[in-house]
């Protein structure tokens, strides 16, 4: 029996559900431990409505609550330094699927070391049976959401993330998801799809512009910087398997 998360809490669950590309990455070691949160049946879809989070987990946090920086204040979202599920900004991460809809996609994100490097890994399977087709690992944006439920990162340029992909595909599509106010739909978010090469750490720069309206409310709205709520890193719109590790994530500021 592996420990698995369900809106929010644990629960145990026998991995019935679990196909053949998890069976394998279980087998490697890849999948299950207590940094880990499946989220076969987790709740939303899409990314989720912004500015809700998890319970906290219980156990100590590397530094006091009050030492947390909002993500503006130095660029950094996650530098994987914090407890799992916190980033080192003080928000959580947390796993979406496909599954509230309908989708049959499934998988899970952890906190393990992978290729040398402490990184958020989504493991999963990615099924376009039922209309469904993605999975993600994401983050609300705002340290505070009782004072703000956004974050103005107007004074940088764009994203940067360092990932690692491994998959039966050489290169692989994988999207980032932006949630501001104006995106009050469900499927509603600002969209910037970047391409990884399998089997080396790479780091890629996405400028705001390269970012896309997509849905109601946003498709001929311009991206509005001072109120990002939420972040998602996506595999989403073909069947994959997929393992992809995050070692860190940041705004940046072109030199």
């Amino acid at each position: 029996m592996m420990e698995t998360s369900k809106n929010g809490h644990f629960e145990t669950h026998d991995g019935k559900e679990d196909n053949k590309a998890m069976a394998f990455l279980r087998q490697r070691g890849k999948v299950g431990g207590a940094s880990a949160q499946q989220y076969i049946n987790a709740v939303g879809s899409d990314e989720g409505l912004a500015g809700k989070q998890g319970k906290s987990p219980s156990g100590s946090l590397n530094k006091a609550k009050a030492a947390f920086k909002e993500c503006t204040v130095h660029g950094i979202i996650d530098d994987m330094s914090e407890i799992f599920p916190f980033t080192s900004s003080g928000t959580q991460w947390a796993g979406v699927t496909d599954r509230m809809m309908g989708g049959v996609s499934n998988g899970d994100i952890s906190r393990q070391t992978f290729q040398g490097r402490n990184a958020n890994v989504l493991h999963g399977k990615v099924s376009l049976k039922n209309k469904g087709g993605f999975i993600q690992m994401a983050t609300d944006l705002s340290l505070n959401p009782s004072i703000s439920k956004s974050i103005d990162a107007s004074n940088f340029d764009g994203i940067e993330l360092t990932l690692f992909f491994e998959g039966p595909d050489n290169k692989q599509d994988f999207n980032v998801h932006l949630k501001t106010d104006a995106c009050t739909r469900q499927f509603s978010s600002y969209r910037a799809t970047f391409s990884l090469k399998k089997s080396s750490w790479r780091t890629v720069r996405l400028r705001w512009d390269k970012f896309i309206g997509f849905g109601a409310c946003v498709e001929l709205t311009p991206l509005d910087l001072s109120t990002l709520r939420r972040l998602g890193i996506v595999a989403i719109g073909k069947e994959m398997d997929v393992t992809l590790g995050l070692s860190s994530i940041r705004f940046f500021r072109d030199d």
